[in-house]
């Protein structure tokens, strides 16, 4: 048993967190034994939120993701958004270099001071 003050506190801490973490490790398994092609988009959802409170690692996340979307097909809003677009995307126009970007070639010349010869022997 915890005896001092901050233990006590730590103590209290880490059993709410295994609680919830446990309800929520319960709450994916379900939804992962009832995954269908209507509810996909939940299934995702909950295994995304599960990696982001790293239930589960990023990599078992992909994983379980990658076969679902193998299983079921891809989820109903990118389905969507697919059909509506009614084809590839446009080409993008040419990149304009941003102001942070590095300068060209000319632009550095032209910043760069020439020392007169006779000034830089001595």
């Amino acid at each position: 048993m915890p005896i001092t003050k901050s233990a006590k506190k730590s103590l209290k801490v880490s059993l709410k967190k295994r609680e919830m973490n446990r309800a929520q490790e319960v709450e994916l398994g379900k939804m992962l034994k009832k995954a269908s092609s209507s509810n996909i988009n939940e299934v995702i959802s909950k295994i995304d939120k599960a990696a982001k409170n790293h239930l589960i690692s990023k990599n078992k996340a992909a994983r379980l993701k990658s076969r679902f979307m193998k299983k079921f097909g891809t989820p109903a809003r990118q389905r969507k958004t697919a059909v509506v677009a009614g084809g590839p995307k446009a080409t993008k126009s040419p990149q304009v270099q941003s102001s942070k970007s590095k300068p060209q070639n000319d632009n550095v010349k032209s910043k760069i001071k020439t020392i007169p010869k006779d000034k830089a022997k001595k």
